[in-house]
């Protein structure tokens, strides 16, 4: 499964690794006042250890929490936060003007609000109305704050814009709360800037903003009794990547998780669940308004008939009873069969172990699905590594093979592959232009 159009795409990728490599990449990193602002000080590290030029440019009351010695230390730039600092320098405008990347960590309600509105009374909002490069908030607050309408709506306006906004993460917020509102951690917002550094290098915007798309990875276990099952190998790291790389480029992401021990990708709602039947109901749930679904993760085809709610025990001298299996429901072709909308991609994935592309053909008819994903499995190939190789089987006949590489890059093809087939979202006219597109 070599060359043709997948080689392409992995080529343009390359590409634009080595334009983010050959220069160095300015990134705005702002700042807005929240008590998470301290976890935005590993972000600058991060950042300026790995070759980018980083200005902080915190609000005034981000410096209630992080003073401007700490910022200018670590990003070797002095700290301005109004407008009138350096006035003949034109900061308000050139700061915007020059970057590659603007991201806000931590992006408080307040923040969101105002880009969503395009107030600019200080130095970090003006920069938002000027940037014309990839745009990532991280918002972090209170639960209650974060579900507000009033927020909500605001969050879909950047989003409808181009701009990239990750989903906060669950777990303690200030105080005793817990909740959803945590700033995610910030190796993951990292990877987050570092995607969209670049596509933006590649010449490719958030082209799944103001999306949501459904994910499913891992491998269901199905129960035998209560401490055997029937499994198989999938890690879950092809569908991991597959959510990781779509919230980089702008989409809500549902991800679907049968037994994985992968850390959730940040930005991304974390579903989990174990066996087949348990997976069919959170992912027919998460379909309901989803733009896409892909179902990467490997489903038991069978379960056992009968479920031992002891633990089955050996008996001397006496082979084990047959096993009893019935079929498990065929999630693919329902979610195909039964689309929330005429607009929905469907994707699925094949792994085969012999004539893996007439089986791949045929599935592919008898799923219903817009795309198939075709690869070949074994003890030693796909399952648990870090590579993969595939043929993309489209409903419209046309095939698009991925060379062996990172899982990220047949991610990146299948979300190129979906976007294409996705039909225009209402109310963009005009957006074009705007911070993040």
């Amino acid at each position: 499964m070599r060359g043709g159009r997948g080689e392409t795409r992995v080529t343009q990728q390359q590409d634009a690794q080595s334009a983010v490599a050959a220069g160095r990449p300015k990134v705005v990193l702002g700042v807005s006042g929240g008590i998470a602002a301290y976890k935005a000080c590993e972000l600058a590290r991060r950042l300026t250890e790995s070759g980018h030029d980083v200005r902080a440019v915190p609000t005034d009351s981000a410096l209630q929490f992080v003073g401007a010695a700490t910022w200018s230390a670590l990003t070797g730039h002095p700290v301005a936060t109004e407008v009138w600092e350096s006035v003949h320098e034109v900061p308000h405008v050139r700061i915007g003007q020059s970057a590659d990347l603007v991201v806000i960590a931590p992006a408080t309600a307040d923040l969101l609000a105002k880009a969503a509105h395009g107030l600019a009374d200080d130095l970090l909002t003006n920069t938002l109305l000027t940037a014309r490069c990839p745009v990532v908030f991280a918002p972090a607050m209170h639960t209650e704050m974060w579900e507000h309408p009033a927020t909500q709506e605001n969050v879909a306006t950047l989003r409808r814009r181009g701009a990239l906004v990750i989903e906060p993460a669950v777990g303690r917020l200030t105080g005793k709360d817990t909740g959803k509102g945590r700033l995610p951690d910030p190796d993951a917002i990292f990877d987050v800037c570092r995607r969209a550094l670049l596509r933006g290098a590649a010449g490719a915007g958030a082209d799944l903003s103001g999306r949501h798309v459904v994910v499913s990875a891992g491998g269901t276990r199905e129960p035998l009794d209560p401490v055997r099952f029937l499994g198989n190998r999938s890690s879950g790291k092809q569908g991991y990547a597959l959510a990781r790389t779509a919230a980089a480029r702008g989409a809500r992401v549902t991800l679907v998780s049968a037994n994985s021990a992968l850390p959730d990708p940040a930005g991304v709602d974390v579903v989990r669940v174990g066996s087949a039947l348990e997976l069919r109901e959170a992912v027919t749930k998460a379909a309901a308004d989803a733009d896409a679904v892909v179902m990467a993760a490997a489903v038991a085809d069978f379960r056992p008939a009968a479920y031992a709610t002891g633990k089955i025990k050996k008996k001397d001298d006496q082979e084990p009873e047959p096993l009893a299996l019935v079929r498990n429901p065929d999630i693919l072709a329902e979610i195909s069969a039964n689309r929330s909308g005429s607009g929905q991609v469907v994707a699925g994935f094949a792994a085969e172990t012999d004539d893996v592309l007439a089986h791949g053909r045929a599935k592919l008819a008898a799923k219903g699905c817009d795309l198939l994903v075709v690869n070949e499995v074994g003890e030693s190939k796909t399952f648990g590594s870090e590579e993969n190789e595939a043929v993309v089987l489209a409903a419209d006949g046309s095939e698009t093979p991925v060379p062996y590489g990172p899982k990220e890059a047949l991610a990146e093809t299948v979300w190129d592959l979906i976007a294409e087939r996705l039909p225009e979202l209402q109310g963009l006219e005009g957006l074009r232009g705007l911070p993040g597109d």
